[in-house]
């Protein structure tokens, strides 16, 4: 994935080729990057994995994840080659083909996946934060996976035409290719399902990246050297997560721009905020020890 995301580089320097409104190599360049960094996060969660049935079951649930991403991203750049749609594409009987081969990696890597938060949620890490921080985000991760599935619907106007040359869309309510926001691409003028998918899988490594800071930080504050608040404050951290996760999913399902909001979805993260603020004011109060336990501190 690291020499493709080279190659995807050099790609959009040479390689002058629009489609669907982007830059031909942008989406292997974009997917490669995405996967090195899930790969990581991935390889250190299976680390944690005690006992060696665990850790078997772990390298081969691993193993098949990263053959399948390996044979998605040989598609996507076979088509990039080609000049041809990668996704949703069912122009020719061959450019169909392609696509499905790929839906069935992606459900491939998907249930690998799942494979492996079921390993997470049952493995016994002695720190607790830690292991909440690995089983959380590793199931906001799946969900946000799952969102991927809600694009290969086929939108009122392909449904409309017989034998649609395109199936299924990132964008709701606009069609695929309008104006977007830089670099990442999200559509401006209505609702794009790219949004939930990457905000959910990247939880992978921005749960656990909350947590290394908070123990970076316990020299410093004395209340998160406690790991009894470290672990409340990830707990409330994945919460606000999901929650925000489920609310750029449902606005972009509304077919509403990111950067537009309307008044639901301003009210609904304002509530979102609001719940998240006072989680963390109640997850930072550190709990009184009773007489007898500040005697044995004392004495100790």
């Amino acid at each position: 994935m690291v020499l493709l995301a080279l190659v995807s580089a050099g790609g959009l320097l040479l390689d002058d080729r629009v489609l669907v409104g982007a830059p031909i190599w942008a989406k292997p360049f974009k997917f490669s990057v995405s996967f090195v960094a899930y790969a990581l996060t991935l390889a250190w969660m299976l680390s944690l994995l005690p006992g060696a049935r665990a850790r078997r079951v772990g390298w081969w649930a691993g193993t098949v994840l990263a053959a399948a991403s390996a044979v998605e991203m040989v598609l996507i750049t076979g088509q990039v080659v080609r000049g041809r749609q990668s996704h949703f594409n069912a122009g020719t009987a061959f450019d169909a083909a392609v696509f499905q081969l790929m839906g069935m990696t992606v459900v491939v890597l998907w249930l690998a996946a799942l494979v492996i938060a079921v390993l997470l949620l049952r493995a016994r890490i002695l720190d607790r934060a830690t292991a909440w921080a690995v089983r959380l985000s590793s199931l906001i991760a799946l969900a946000g996976a799952a969102v991927g599935f809600l694009m290969v619907r086929p939108t009122p106007e392909q449904l409309a035409q017989n034998d649609p040359p395109v199936t299924g869309a990132h964008s709701v309510g606009v069609p695929d290719g309008g104006p977007g926001i830089p670099l990442l691409g999200w559509s401006t003028t209505g609702g794009d399902l790219r949004i939930g998918h990457f905000f959910g899988m990247h939880a992978l490594q921005l749960v656990p990246l909350l947590l290394l800071l908070l123990a970076a930080l316990a020299p410093r504050f004395a209340r998160l050297a406690d790991d009894r608040v470290r672990l409340r404050l990830t707990l409330v951290a994945s919460g606000a997560y999901a929650g925000t996760f489920v609310l750029v999913t449902w606005q972009a399902l509304r077919g509403q721009p990111l950067l537009s909001p309307d008044a639901l979805t301003l009210a609904a993260a304002g509530a979102l905020a609001v719940l998240t603020a006072a989680a963390t004011a109640l997850a930072l109060r550190t709990p009184h020890l009773p007489v007898s336990a500040d005697r044995q501190e004392l004495a100790a």
